[in-house]
This record gives C-alpha cells, structure tokens and sequence, in this order.
C-alpha cells in the first residue's frame, strides 16, 4: 500500500476523474428525496449490492457513489476534496488520514449514536480520540504467514512453528530441499515487524507508543530488537535482497504457483489463489514470536465511515440513517457477502474462510497491532521513512540500529 500524497494538481486530476454513479433506486423521479455523496474505498462491483439494499430499505434516500482504490488514489482524492470545500457527505477514515481529519475538524463525532452499540470496543476506539468516535468500522482485518502444507510437509513440518528461532530453522530446512522458503512483500511495513511490535507492547503501560510518542522512549529503543531479528532472514540467506522489487502480487502469485512455501498475507489473497490453484492446500498462521512473546498478528480496525461536518444538518441526518443500515445485521451480511472481511458487529457472525479461520479469532477480539494506527501523529511521514530505511537494511546498506534512528530523526522534525 503507497502511502505517500502526490503532488495537489495530480491528486485533483485524480478526484475530478472519479466515476459519479447513482445508486439503487436513483433513477426516475427523485423529487422528495435527500441526497447525499458518498466517495467508497471499497470497489462499484463490491459496493453496488450494499447500496441497492439500502436504496430498497430507504427510498427516500438517495446516495449519489463514486469510487477511488485505496490506498494512496483515495486518500489523496479526499484530502483534494477537503481541501476545495467539495468533501463528500460521508467518506472513510483511515489510518493515513484520521490525524489530520480529527485535527481539522472535518468529521462528525457519532459517540453516543445508536448505530455503534452493536460494534466492537476496540474499532470505536481506532478512529476515536478522547471518548470521541469519528467512523463506524464494522470489520477488521490482519496480515499473517499463509503456507503451502504440501511443501512444508516435504520437510517434516505439519504448521508454522511458535517462535522465531524454530521458524528460521523451518526455513533453512526447506532451502536444503530446493524448496523457496518465504517471501514478505516490503513495499509497505513489513506483517513481521508490526506484528513483533504489537506483540511487545501489548503488556506495556504507558503503551510502547505513548511512550515513544512522549519523549518517554525512543525508535531506537523499542524497535532495534525487533528490526535486528527481521535482518537475519536476509543476512542468513533465508529471503533474497531482490524482495525489494516485488509487489503484495507478485508475492501471492509466486504463492499461488507453488514456487514459495510461506507468505505474508491476509484474506485479500484468498479468492485471486483459490481461482488460480484450485487444488492448493493452504492455511494461515499468526507470526512467530521472539523474546519470549506469543505469535501475534499485523492488523487493524478496518477504515471507518465517517460524515463531513461541513454537511448541512439534513443531509448529516441522512448520512446517519446511511451509517444505521450499514452497522445493522442485513447491512453487515450484505457487506461481508462481497468482501469476505472479518466483520465485528455483536449480532453477526460472519463465515470465515477455513484456511483463515486460525485468525478470526483474533481478529474479533481485536487482538492485532498496526503502526499506522497507533502513531500519534505524522503517521504517513513516519511510514514513509520507516519503508525506505528498512528497504535500505536489506539491502546491506544500513544497520536496524541505523533505520530506528532515522525514525527518531524524523519524529523529531515533524
């Protein structure tokens, strides 16, 4: 996921090249009905049955849909339209845009509104600030391993062993055997090192990030140990240094082609593997722990709907009507039917996968870590620095220590 804004002409070009499409009963006469605009990360096909169930449940709504592919395309179209006073009714906050909506006051609190009672403690809390609640996320979603059963049976293994050491050993035992032992994509924040930082932090109070955040703590502190261990899967000959130079695709395509046994990966990569290896025999797992820790997952409360609060007061009533249908159970079931995300609404329980229901659990409970999130500001510089140094790393350019310096240095300077 490419995070960084371009340039505001290019992101402008991209907002006013947006497909504006009506939906559900939108056509005829539209005389009586309340209109509101609506800007969908999710894609037309995915949306299109949502938004007629809502059309046929609300007539007298209409919700006027246009589309733009998370991540980089959306949140630069938002923030373009924000910025021109042209921001849509309601919109998706996320983990690369939610400080600078909240701080500038651009979104509506909806604590308190009854349409949240049904969803899970921590998605409010994700897109919240001070008992506030500015997005209705009604799934969350998590990255772990996903393996190749046959080919890690070749090497006498059953499962993705609990603990880092026992993992490299796995690895290195499916090298001797010809056998491409893992692949991670590196073009975003690497699954294992989020998942080792959420790990570490999740007993710590003040929290690893308050701390760092505070002055408390530093990059460098809390962080070397974590990139030091990720460093040994280049610097043991375990994954190769060209890593750098593929994509989330390519990745799950080499996984789907049987030519690696391990993966990071989350349920996106199910339907594209299953249609092109229909016989592949699968599963997933939380990542192996170090220090000590238990396997835990990269993840997050999934973007939240949010309302502008420069809407007018009708048009924000309709928006909240829009949000109560999408947190009610036949809006849940609609939605999930569509994307297959993990949702967490208490009076839904969604079907999972069977490769991936090792993870719902966990991802219910709201057990995951994501960086992104839980900084406390500059969230989008840091991600930006943190990609490009540890790409850096594995290249043998710099040391893990370097990179959680660069972090601190450009903390410092935000």
């Amino acid at each position: 996921m490419k995070r960084r804004p371009l340039i505001i002409a290019t992101a402008m070009a991209a907002a006013m090249a947006l497909t504006l499409s009506a939906c559900g009963s939108g056509d005829g006469d539209d005389s009586g009905k309340t209109t509101i605009t609506f800007l969908s990360w999710t894609g037309e096909a995915q949306m299109t049955p949502v938004l007629d169930a809502f059309a046929t449940a609300h007539p007298e709504i209409k919700v006027e849909t246009s589309y733009s592919p998370p991540v980089a395309e959306y949140i630069q179209a938002l923030q373009t339209r924000v910025l021109s006073g042209t921001a849509p009714d309601v919109f998706l906050i996320a983990a690369e845009n939610k400080t600078n909506l909240i701080d500038g006051g651009h979104v509506v609190d909806l604590a308190g509104e009854p349409f949240l009672d049904n969803v899970a403690e921590f998605n409010q809390e994700t897109y919240g600030r001070d008992g506030a609640v500015y997005g209705l996320s009604v799934s969350s979603w998590a990255a772990g391993y996903a393996y190749n059963k046959d080919l890690l049976a070749e090497v006498g293994y059953d499962a993705i062993p609990e603990t880092w050491d026992e993992f490299l050993e796995m690895c290195t035992k499916l090298k001797d055997a010809g056998i491409t032992p893992f692949l991670e994509s590196v073009d975003q924040m690497p699954t294992t090192i989020s998942s080792w930082v959420g790990a570490q932090g999740a007993s710590m109070s003040p929290t690893l990030d308050d701390q760092i955040f505070s002055g408390a703590s530093t990059f460098e502190e809390q962080w070397t140990p974590a990139l030091t261990e990720y460093n040994r899967v280049f610097t043991e000959g375990i994954m190769s240094k060209d890593v750098v130079g593929l994509d989330g695709d390519m990745v799950r395509d080499e996984f789907a082609n049987g030519r690696v046994a391990i993966i990071n990966a989350g349920p996106w990569i199910i339907a594209p593997v299953r249609e092109a290896a229909p016989d592949l025999n699968f599963a997933y797992s939380a990542i192996p722990g170090i220090d000590g820790n238990a396997p835990f997952l990269a993840g997050a409360a999934s973007p939240g709907y949010a309302i502008n609060s420069k809407s007018s007061e009708a048009k924000q009533a309709a928006a909240k009507t829009f949000l109560t249908f999408l947190s009610s159970p036949e809006g849940v079931k609609v939605y999930q039917a569509q994307t297959n995300d993990v949702t967490v609404t208490s009076d839904f329980d969604p079907p999972v996968d069977e490769a991936f229901a090792p993870l719902a659990g966990a991802i219910r409970a709201g057990d995951l870590y994501l960086p992104m999130i839980s900084w406390q500001r500059s969230e989008d510089i840091l991600n930006v620095e943190a990609v490009a140094q540890i790409q850096r790393m594995i290249q043998g350019q710099i040391t893990p220590a370097e990179v959680a310096k660069a972090m601190d240095s450009k903390l410092a300077a935000s």
